[in-house]
């Protein structure tokens, strides 16, 4: 037995669960930890690596045939956030990952990185240099060694997560939502190569997902988590036969109504063109990102916008809401108005609801969550404006038709990913904008709530003059309304 939790209680009841937590994980054992948002996986994760130190009984541990007895050693645990960036982001902000001006001497490269852990790992050897090799290549990581850590896109964050942990060598691999983020060819070879290195390492994987649908062969037992308990373990094949891998949208016809007959405003953009690219190109160095990109979207149009990993989905969409200094270098016309001759950036955003791995990544401050969502309102990280009685009224309007009223006064921080994705999309759609940018809107939320910001976003695209641009690597998370779409392919 490697991991065995028996009638665990935390020392600190903020932490505890609903019942004691019993746990085990066994040689041979590949656990998948499966419970919609907010139901205690993170929590049970936090126990079983000892974050969250337990009464009266230790959690034990058994990491033979490794020699080192220290739990940092054997267990490495891939966040959520981690998605976003890497261990150092209290620096970290929106604009940071196209502004050139952040990068010197001092910035690593993903080569500078990666061989820093691989030579912290252990002694070089033949048969490690062959797996780093065959990491490199599983996760086209060759072509990105020598670009900025700054400038990789959220997929190429976990590839470089992914990759840095695996050089270590662990004696178990926890990894939340591993799959988020990366395109359909990428997610395909992780699944492989996981199967591949649980048969041929001693290594036990421990996977914490939010849809059953993302339950990969290679995983023998589940481990269900519901409302802050830990059911037993069972076998994927005895799971399998009584899992949901469908749910319905909870939006009732009242919620229906209350987004459709929202006033529409007097200073809104009623303009054709809501976006117009000409020829535009963008560089970081020698490495393209977009070539010559002529792209027209007009009033009442809804995009898919798809790629591989780093192919510029996010960089594009940075162009328009002004957060890429580059942008105005370009020929962009947005709501008719030619960039850069006059306009300023807030004047931009005001008509703009956007979310992304980026924006949720910058969101570090630790308020309540209703102040998140006002914040969408001033078009700000953080919130430096004491909102209104009708700017507050309008948040918890949003947050009712989210789902999620009821965290309100609870802080940022100490919600679930899923919770904070929420939060963040109730905070793109309050100021009822013309254009909606939503960059992986359902990353890391469960089936049920990801049909509900799905039908969310269709009735809301129903009105006049709203406009939407969705970057999804899952065709199934695009809403009904798409009616056009746009592929990017990535630069060599």
């Amino acid at each position: 037995m490697i991991i065995s939790v028996k009638n665990g209680v935390t020392r600190m009841p903020e932490w505890r669960m609903a019942e004691p937590v019993d746990f085990e994980l066994d040689n041979n054992e590949h656990i998948a930890i499966v419970g919609p948002n907010a139901s205690g996986k993170s929590m049970l994760v936090d126990i079983i690596t000892g974050s969250h130190p337990l009464l009266m009984q230790d959690v034990t541990y058994d990491f033979a045939p490794n020699t080192s007895k220290l739990v940092s050693e054997n267990i490495k645990y891939i966040t959520f956030r981690d998605t976003y960036g890497g261990d150092n982001d209290r620096t970290y902000y929106l604009q940071q990952r196209w502004n050139q001006m952040e990068i010197d001497e001092n910035t690593p490269t993903v080569g500078k990185v990666l061989e820093e852990a691989y030579m912290r790992a252990g002694e070089d050897s033949g048969e490690r240099r062959a797996f780093k090799e065959h990491l490199y290549e599983i996760f086209n990581l060759k072509f990105l060694l020598d670009k900025y850590i700054i400038l990789l896109s959220s997929g190429e964050l976990r590839k470089l997560q992914l990759c840095r942990v695996l050089m270590t060598a662990p004696r178990v691999l926890i990894m939340d939502n591993p799959f988020i983020g990366l395109d359909k060819e990428t997610r395909q070879q992780l699944r492989e190569l996981l199967e591949t290195i649980s048969s041929e390492r001693c290594l036990q994987i421990i996977l914490v997902l939010a849809k059953d649908e993302d339950i990969p062969k290679f995983i023998t037992h589940v481990v269900p988590v519901r409302d802050r308990v830990v059911l037993p373990k069972v076998t994927r094949e005895q799971y399998m036969q009584t899992a949901t891998l469908s749910a319905t949208s909870s939006l009732t016809e009242e919620q229906r109504r209350e987004i459709l007959d929202i006033p529409y405003r007097e200073d809104e953009y009623n303009t054709d063109e809501v976006v117009r690219m000409n020829k535009v190109s963008i560089r970081y160095g020698a490495r393209t990102i977009l070539q010559e990109l002529d792209w027209t979207v007009h009033n009442g149009e809804r995009w898919a916008l798809s790629g591989q990993n780093g192919a510029g989905k996010s960089t594009l969409l940075s162009l328009v809401c002004a957060d890429n200094p580059q942008s105005y270098a370009c020929d962009i016309v947005l709501f008719d108005q030619q960039r850069g001759h006059g306009e300023s950036i807030w004047d931009i955003k005001k008509h703009i609801g956007y979310v992304s791995p980026e924006m949720h990544r910058a969101y570090n401050r630790d308020m309540p969550a209703i102040r998140i969502v006002a914040s969408g309102l001033k078009d700000s990280v953080g919130l430096y404006v004491k909102p209104s009685a009708g700017d507050y009224e309008i948040c918890r309007k949003w947050m009712r038709i989210f789902g999620i009223e009821d965290l309100a006064d609870r802080t940022f921080l100490k919600l679930s990913s899923g919770e904070q994705r929420m939060v963040l999309l109730a905070r793109a759609f309050v100021k009822d904008p013309e254009l909606l940018i939503l960059d992986e809107p359902l990353h890391g939320l469960d089936a049920e709530r990801g049909e509900l910001v799905k039908d969310i976003i269709d009735t809301f695209c129903q009105r006049k003059n709203k406009t939407l641009i969705m970057v999804t690597h899952y065709k199934e998370n695009l809403p009904p309304c798409i009616t056009n779409s746009i592929y990017l392919r990535r630069h060599q």
